[in-house]
């Protein structure tokens, strides 16, 4: 069974992916989402975890983080936040068996150039999806702590966020929000995001295909994306993948009415 891209390399921005097991929509319940938040506290209290953007939808999650010199940090925060979620709801559900599909997915992201993209990408989630209106109406996101920073309990590691953007935080909401408005007003869904090893300026994708070497033998090397001029991409030969009870990926369409009742 092929695996998806998880070489993360240190000292580089990194938006990771994880489905739930044959695409189910196990995390439906709030109270599911809201301990997969909770977790995420704990990995970064422990492991210190470094949280620049997050998103649970019903049926996946999304996390920007930042890899410092000691990628291990992601690995055991994953392990953690995973672990304990599914180990909750299969023990509160009567269920066994696997919670999430075979790994999550990790794509460098360019912070000079595609960092708010990455960000405006991730809080639409559920805007996309027909769910909510605006980002913020979805509880389970990093949208309103980055535009209203708590006093206390934060998540996210906001002077780190603010040093790779390199701006002071009023040009940052500003620039967050300009992006949240012209992703709403384009509207595509931008697979970039999801699909990709590497999304950047044609220089950096390059550097990410050098640092990971052997690693990208899969790779159909640095290419103009398709979802917007001017920008590159690294992906990785598409090898599909098919489920537990032989149903292709490509042919498990998703059920955005599903995903909307268990959402209300």
């Amino acid at each position: 069974m092929p695996r998806a891209h998880r070489c993360l390399l240190p000292n580089h921005v990194w938006h990771l992916t994880h489905r739930c097991h044959n695409r189910q929509f196990l995390l439906a319940e709030p109270a599911t989402r809201c301990r997969w938040v909770h977790w995420l506290g704990e990995a970064r209290r422990e492991y210190g975890l470094c949280v620049l953007d997050y998103m649970v939808t019903c049926s996946h999650i999304h996390l920007l983080t930042h890899c410092g010199p000691d990628r291990s940090v992601i690995e055991r925060s994953m392990q953690l936040i995973e672990g304990r979620v599914a180990q909750e709801y299969n023990e509160t559900h009567g269920r066994c068996g696997a919670f999430w599909s075979d790994r999550y997915h990790g794509t460098a992201v360019d912070p000079k150039t595609r960092l708010f993209d990455c960000m405006a990408y991730i809080d639409l989630n559920m805007v996309r999806a027909g769910v909510v209106a605006n980002p913020g109406d979805w509880e389970h996101c990093g949208y309103a702590e980055l535009q209203s920073p708590p006093a206390r309990y934060r998540l996210i590691d906001r002077p780190q966020l603010l040093a790779l953007a390199d701006m002071g935080d009023e040009e940052f909401r500003a620039c967050h929000r300009d992006a949240i408005a012209q992703r709403m007003a384009e509207n595509v869904r931008e697979a970039q995001w999801t699909e990709s090893v590497a999304v950047g300026g044609e220089e950096f994708v390059d550097s990410i295909r050098a640092k990971l070497g052997y690693r990208t033998a899969n790779t159909r090397g640095v290419e103009p994306s398709a979802d917007e001029a001017g920008v590159y991409v690294l992906r990785e030969e598409r090898v599909e993948y098919v489920a537990d009870d032989g149903v292709p990926e490509s042919g498990r369409a998703e059920n955005k009415a599903i995903e909307i009742e268990l959402t209300l």
